[in-house]
């Protein structure tokens, strides 16, 4: 997935969240997330320990702050000319990347830390600003668009319901659910369908 680390502002504190994030990374791509433990991951980010638990806690926290990061869209969503395509293509991208394994993965760590729920609620708060580009985009066009929620309601939260709990097949074309670029346009289709909008 074509995503980057935020780093917060902060001097000392952003440089060593970038470098405990990077060795996150390095090293799960190296050893495997099984032998992952915090003083490993200290050493190759050249900070302590005791550092690295003062700021996350424990190691399911830190993880979970690596995939909220890691989840973050670098880029606005492409525009195709009207909102129809705008929104086929973002879902169709959306659960192209979150329905492959690292994806998975990344939104599993995201909603295992922060049980207070912030995590998840950043997660969302991404995909509901991808679509409001959308969307503003369509009101500038003069067409008529469904707000935020309705298309968080419609497409993207039985998108994200099959991804966490119903995975199946997703190679499995026609099946009812399946995870494919098919059903994202299909959702799509009957959220604009029921609106009125055009596609």
């Amino acid at each position: 997935m074509s995503r980057k680390p935020m780093v917060r502002p902060g001097g000392r504190s952003a440089r060593v969240q970038e470098a405990v994030h990077t060795a996150v990374r390095e090293l799960q791509a190296e050893v495997g997330r099984p032998e992952l433990t915090i003083p490993l991951v200290a050493a190759r980010a050249g900070v302590t320990p005791s550092t690295v638990y003062r700021r996350w806690g424990d190691l399911q926290e830190l993880l979970s702050d690596v995939a909220v990061e890691n989840l973050r869209p670098d880029t606005p969503p492409q525009d195709h000319g009207d909102l129809a395509a705008d929104l086929r293509n973002w879902a169709e991208q959306f659960i192209e990347e979150m329905a492959s394994p690292i994806g998975r993965a990344y939104i599993r760590d995201a909603l295992l830390g922060a049980p207070d729920g912030d995590n998840a609620a950043r997660c969302s708060q991404y995909a509901a600003e991808q679509i409001d580009v959308v969307l503003a985009r369509a009101a500038e066009r003069g067409e008529d668009a469904p707000g935020v929620e309705l298309v968080l309601d419609r497409v993207v939260a039985p998108m994200m319901y099959r991804i966490l709990f119903r995975p199946g097949d997703p190679a499995a074309p026609g099946a009812p659910g399946s995870l494919t670029a098919e059903y994202a346009r299909g959702l799509v289709q009957d959220l604009l369908d029921g609106f009125g909008a055009p596609h």
